[in-house]
């Protein structure tokens, strides 16, 4: 359970930065044999962009011990506030053996040691008793529930400044960015991530250049929350560009390290941060998938593979052996997803004028924005363990993507013992008569709409089970 809005803060910084695109979904692309229409646009190839090489042990070490963020919870309030973890599962030394995995206790700059938020929280989750990391966090909480607000990280300014003057000057750079943020990230339901919302304010609050910190916003905050859905980190090795719409472009290492955004000092602290990212970008390229942990009906899938590659190829790739995966930015008049995500890159040019003038386009290996009328078709590798499914976590299960008939308009999961449907794949579900709280996904509000991508309509009832089939070998 979310306990702490900046541990969901940071991983959203990550994610709005790193998105690497389960979405518009995981699900099934036009053929070739489909008949032509003339108001469509065609999908463009994204072209690659040179990346740094590191080495993946160190990048593990500093994605789960480093300082990438400098200010935090001081320690010993946290383990008063929070409670000591009883896992352990990064199976980490102390004083980290004491904290749970999303987060990382860290020396301040004078010093002090505070607890901060770190990267898995959003790209990780426990899955059937077991840390995974890289998979996007479906539990997490960005509604209203959350416990740190502005409100809350204002008292615990007041009660540091005059507790502990020393243990504040560690603390205030984290409390001061919750301030500014707690209270404009809130989702509409449980589940999905306001990254873009968060990197948004964060980019308001900093001048481009030197990354200081700036008390009177340096641009607008235009839109509302986009409810966005935490893709699996293993994806990366084979994409051209990040985020949803493929609109980040350059140097990957760039987007890795903006959870810096949070609490950086100055862009002195950002090219220091900087240098690990080359490792920690190797770490990611090292994950591989998990595995489908039943049997498989081999001859089934095999039926389903042939499917697949007539109707889902073209967008999505070919697996296996000499597979390739073509980096395709589908236009929104093929895809017909929720378009609010695409959208608000538009109307927030402020936001993408701000990055490709900032410290982030500068250097040796730079890094831009480039917008696009809609969103990549993602591989599929370990498309099994990824539900929800499309780009904002909208459809529970693959049998209800590929079958839109089926797709419920209310549902909730239960996030407090969740249970996997390995048949239908994807989240035992319970449909709902309507909107009931942030327990129940709602499809009917902006930006959380289950519809589009329904190319898999198309096929027969036979043809969509061994679709899935096949997708549990991947």
């Amino acid at each position: 359970m979310t306990k702490f809005v900046t541990l969901a803060l940071l991983c959203g910084i990550c994610l709005a930065f790193t998105t690497i695109v389960r979405g518009p979904s995981s699900n099934v692309c036009p053929s070739d044999n489909e008949p032509p229409v003339r108001s469509r646009e065609e999908p463009v190839s994204i072209p690659a962009s040179p990346q740094r090489v590191g080495e993946a042990d160190k990048g593990y070490k500093y994605l789960t011990t480093g300082d990438y963020i400098k200010s935090g919870v001081p320690y010993n309030y946290f383990l008063l506030g929070f409670g000591k973890s009883v896992n352990n599962l990064l199976k980490r030394d102390s004083p980290n053996n004491l904290i749970s995995h999303e987060y990382t206790a860290v020396s301040a700059p004078n010093g002090e040691t505070v607890v901060a938020p770190n990267c898995l929280e959003c790209h990780a989750q426990v899955f059937d008793d077991k840390l995974y990391i890289g998979l996007g966090n479906t539990m997490i909480d960005f509604t209203d529930h959350q416990k740190l607000n502005a409100r809350n990280a204002t008292m615990a300014e007041t009660l540091l400044k005059h507790g502990d003057p020393k243990k504040y000057a560690a603390a205030a750079p984290f409390l001061n960015s919750m301030k500014v943020l707690g209270n404009q990230l809130y989702t509409q339901v449980r589940g999905v991530n306001s990254a873009d919302r968060i990197a948004d304010l964060l980019v308001a609050h900093r001048d481009p250049a030197t990354l200081q910190w700036s008390d009177t916003p340096v641009i607008d905050v235009a839109g509302d929350v986009v409810p966005t859905d935490t893709p699996p980190w293993w994806l990366l090795k084979k994409k051209h560009a990040m985020f949803y719409n493929g609109f980040g472009r350059g140097d990957f290492g760039r987007f890795l390290m903006a959870s810096n955004l949070l609490t950086v000092s100055d862009s002195s602290e950002a090219r220091e941060v900087d240098s690990h990212i080359n490792d920690v970008l190797a770490y990611i390229y090292s994950l591989e998938p998990p595995k489908y942990p039943y049997p498989v009906n081999q001859s089934l899938a095999k039926q389903g593979g042939i499917v697949f590659v007539e109707h889902c190829s073209k967008c999505h790739g070919h697996y296996g052996q000499g597979g390739d995966y073509p980096n395709l930015l589908i236009p929104e008049s093929i895809v017909a997803t929720d378009s609010l995500l695409y959208k608000s890159n538009y109307q927030s040019p402020q936001f993408i004028d701000w990055f490709n003038k900032s410290w982030f386009a500068m250097g040796d290996h730079p890094a831009r924005l480039e917008p696009f009328n809609g969103y990549i078709a993602p591989p599929l590798d370990g498309i099994w363990i990824t539900a929800p499914y499309l780009h904002n976590g909208s459809v529970p299960t693959l049998e209800a993507l590929l079958n839109s008939k089926l797709r419920p308009a209310y549902w909730s999961r239960d996030f407090n013992s969740p249970q996997y449907d390995y048949e239908q794949v994807g989240w035992k579900y319970a449909r709902e008569t309507g909107p009931r709280g942030t327990d129940v996904y709602n499809t009917k509000l902006p930006g959380y709409g289950n519809y589009g991508h329904t190319f898999g309509d198309r096929l027969t009832d036979k043809e969509r089970k061994a679709v899935i089939e096949y997708l549990k070998t991947l």
